[in-house]
């Protein structure tokens, strides 16, 4: 039988009799006082942070808010404008460039 219940770290559940009793079931047939464990359900998440420079290399494009209608290309290529302008056309990073069909 599988059981869900609600992490708490205040709680600490040491035989089956104290988890049914938490999660308000029966013990049915398996002893009151049989040791129980916790099992995680999912793995835990990793996540790794990217450069700027990596973000770049990969074809990202990564644009940060320096004004209103103002962004920073962080990951601006060789002939690419560092800011992108609202209104200025020429200032539109080069996505055709780094992604293709």
């Amino acid at each position: 039988m599988t059981v869900e219940v609600i992490h708490d770290s205040a709680v600490t559940l040491r035989n089956w009799g104290e988890l049914c009793y938490l999660a308000q079931l029966q013990p049915g047939s398996t002893d009151p006082g049989a040791a129980v464990q916790r099992v995680f359900l999912s793995a835990p998440a990793v996540s790794v942070t990217k450069s700027n420079r990596d973000l770049r290399d990969q074809g990202f494009t990564k644009l940060v808010k320096r004004d209103e209608g103002i962004y920073e290309n962080v990951t601006a290529s060789e002939g690419e404008s560092r800011y992108m302008v609202r209104g200025r056309k020429e200032t539109v990073p080069h996505v055709h460039k780094k992604v293709g069909d």
